[in-house]
């Protein structure tokens, strides 16, 4: 019988997990938490379209179980995975070859099997700048960024891909300031120009502390949340309403299907703004042409997102 989420436990028996399941699995996401992922019906969708016979499924991993269930993927028939939460970092080590984007963000988020081999790649940097592309028709290149929550996971692949963008200016944001700084100095090198700012630098991190986002937001753009704010309808806001302006773009990689307290915020004083299901969509894509080396079918993996609850 067909499950929402698959184990750990599953996959150590996996002939007995799926007899009699058709298409046969070949895909998955592996988090922990999982159940929420929309990624099936948008692989399932894509695969459908594609007439490949194939389907994708979740996979509750916890930490401890990552390496051990990583190394059953190739015996069990998978042609690759997902990850996400909690363990892109951890996946890394795990590879046996990783390409240089993911390597130098210091996350797997796709992998493709080949043969016995685990090959590791990142599409989540490459995925923002599609979404904001597709979102506001404008490239993140030529945009001065504020990023909210930089200590690791998404926010430091899209602090990242700003850096290979080499996008107008970048703010970091994180509650552990540390955090921040430390990946302010690894992107320093990327930030070297003769752009001249005026009275801001191109690369800055700073606490969070509402003054001195006031004042950056007068020299910003875009704003990311990457943070998990905005996960529950009750959590505040990461900026409140009252030092945005309408000329910002606000973008929360949150996806839920209701407006999250950040775009509700937007909202208020006029402001664009996108949630993440156009990041989903599109770092999802870049997986698929990956696993596939095919041009994904967008308009369908979009309609299935839309209408997954």
């Amino acid at each position: 019988m067909q499950k929402d989420v698959y184990t750990f436990a599953d996959l150590q028996d996996w002939p007995n997990a799926t007899a009699g399941i058709t298409p046969p699995i070949r895909l998955s996401v592996f988090g922990d938490p999982v159940a929420h992922s929309k990624s099936p019906a948008m692989h399932n969708a894509a695969l459908a379209a594609c007439g490949i016979d194939a389907q994708y499924i979740r996979l509750q991993i916890s930490p401890g179980e990552l390496a051990d269930a990583v190394r059953l993927l190739p015996e069990n028939g998978f042609l690759g995975t997902n990850v996400t939460i909690p363990h892109k970092v951890a996946m890394l080590s795990l590879m046996d070859e990783v390409d240089d984007n993911a390597r130098k963000i210091g996350t797997v988020n796709t992998v493709v099997i080949d043969g016995k081999k685990l090959r590791g790649f990142n599409t989540d940097g490459p995925g923002i700048v599609r979404a904001v592309r597709s979102e506001f028709s404008v490239d993140l290149r030529d945009l001065r960024v504020m990023l909210l929550g930089a200590g690791g996971g998404a926010g430091r692949a899209i602090a990242m891909q700003c850096g290979f963008e080499n996008c107008e200016r970048l703010v970091l944001v994180n509650r552990t300031f540390e955090k921040a700084k430390a990946l302010a100095d690894e992107l320093q090198p990327l930030f070297r120009s003769t752009k001249l700012l005026g009275p801001v630098a191109r690369l800055e991190a700073i606490p969070w502390d509402e003054a001195q986002l006031k004042f950056q937001l007068q020299h910003t753009d875009l704003v990311i949340n990457a943070t998990s704010m905005g996960m529950k309808f009750s959590d505040p806001s990461p900026l409140p309403a009252s030092i945005l302006t309408p000329n910002l773009i606000l973008y929360d990689t949150i996806y839920t299907s209701a407006r999250t307290p950040l775009l509700r915020a937007a909202d208020e004083v006029g402001a664009r703004s996108a949630n993440g299901l156009s990041m989903l969509l599109h770092q999802g894509a870049l997986s698929f042409e990956i696993w596939f080396n095919r041009e994904a079918p967008l308009d369908a993996m979009r309609i299935a997102l839309q209408q997954s609850p």
